[in-house]
């Protein structure tokens, strides 16, 4: 790994809707060079603990550090939550791009905004992402017409042009086709032979047994099982786990 620090680590967090408690009492840490894909039913979790690594939530108890920021210190100020935001990319299911931007001016308002770069350094920078997910030629065209597939990887060019350190998706294929599933996979592939640390909530076992280092399989709060993929993937302990996959087909 690159840095013998983890990028994230989280102590007994508890996170809380109300009364509905979702999650309850989770640890664990995600090294720097790290892949971990998060598995698990609907509703088990999963994209509350990765809305929590970006901020986006607030934990209730318990001890969040990403990339050496604590998150659950009673307070965060702007510049550290611009700074957290800065080194933590994260793609959602349904891309989140805006309508009325073409794909170079989707790509060019975070770094102009948020890093205080000029519209040139931004739109170089969004030149390299796109090519490397292979939109280059999309760059003034507009979301709506763009393929579900292709809107996915112009979400994740976007993100990259944040230079994160560490990049969050939160099921990134499920609002997909399964014919465009593949393309953005091959993606989040190639950037995790990059070295980039990735946390990856999914359904797609396939990419999390050939991708993936670890797995962790959540069920109602609590992590269930964790280990690197080939173990939790091909020799389940749990009963738990051993009908989630099969439901899947995985096993």
């Amino acid at each position: 790994m690159k840095n013998s620090v983890p990028a994230i680590i989280f102590e007994n967090i508890e996170k809380s809707f109300g009364s509905l408690k979702v999650l309850k009492g989770i640890t664990g840490e995600i090294n720097r060079g790290e892949v971990v894909a998060v598995i698990g039913s609907s509703g088990c979790g999963k994209s509350t603990l990765l809305r929590c690594f970006n901020c986006l939530e607030r934990i209730n108890h318990g001890r969040l550090v990403v990339n050496g920021l604590d998150l659950s210190a009673a307070t965060l100020n702007y510049t550290q939550l611009r700074q957290l935001r800065t080194q933590v990319g994260m793609v959602f299911q349904q891309f989140n791009l805006f309508p009325h931007l073409s794909v170079l001016e989707n790509l060019t308002l975070a770094p102009q905004k948020v890093m205080g770069k000029t519209l040139k350094e931004s739109a170089q920078l969004a030149g390299l992402y796109l090519e490397k997910v292979g939109l280059f030629d999309k760059a003034s065209v507009y979301p709506e017409q763009l393929s579900g597939g292709q809107k996915q990887r112009v979400a994740i060019a976007r993100s990259l042009c944040m230079n994160p350190e560490i990049m969050l998706f939160d099921e990134p294929t499920s609002a997909l086709d399964p014919e465009l599933v593949g393309e953005v996979l091959q993606v989040m592939q190639q950037l995790a032979k990059e070295g980039m640390t990735m946390v990856v909530v999914t359904h797609e076992m396939q990419f999390a047994r050939e991708v993936a280092h670890r797995v962790l399989f959540l069920d109602r709060g609590v992590v269930v099982e964790q280990g690197s993929a080939h173990e939790v993937l091909t020799n389940p302990q749990s009963d738990r786990l051993r009908t989630f996959l099969s439901r899947l087909n995985a096993v």
